[in-house]
């Protein structure tokens, strides 16, 4: 079941990269109340839209994210984290396994009750969004590029 649960997390973390942003007025009432309940404080939030979850921006520099569903209830929580804050398994792995790749963003990501961290790495053309649990294993590769293209 967790399994089933981490991978939900992987696909909504990696499908929200092609979500729309739409205007506060077009996200369900009942979305935008369950998230003023668990964000009282937040009210600068960008909102977005992919296969039926909705995603809400907010914090300085947009460094946190909920996605939620149609219900209101919570599908995963990001966090935008310095790299140095990656565990050191997962660290390891970068440099091993991507030499010479910058990290451009490291985010920790909480999907029930589980954790999973996400780099964006980039060397020339080549990017990618790589998922890893706490102990260095890469559960998903990303190619960006790739994504973007099917854009067009």
């Amino acid at each position: 079941m967790k399994m089933l649960s981490l991978s939900v997390a992987l696909l909504s973390c990696c499908a929200i990269a092609h979500a729309q942003k739409i205007n506060e007025a077009d996200v369900p009432k009942n979305v935008r109340i369950a998230f003023s309940k668990s964000y009282p404080y937040e009210k600068n939030v960008v909102w977005e839209k992919d296969n039926g979850l909705y995603e809400a921006s907010f914090g300085r520099n947009r460094a946190q994210s909920v996605v939620l569903r149609y219900d209101g209830s919570i599908e995963e929580v990001a966090t935008n984290i310095d790299q140095h804050e990656l565990p050191k398994a997962v660290r390891d792995v970068l440099s091993k396994g991507y030499t010479g790749y910058t990290v451009v963003e490291a985010n920790k990501i909480q999907t029930n009750g589980n954790t999973s961290y996400e780099a964006a790495v980039s060397k020339g053309q080549a990017s990618y969004d790589l998922i890893f649990d706490s102990t260095g294993k890469l559960l998903k590769k990303v190619d960006k590029r790739a994504h973007h293209n099917d854009d067009y």
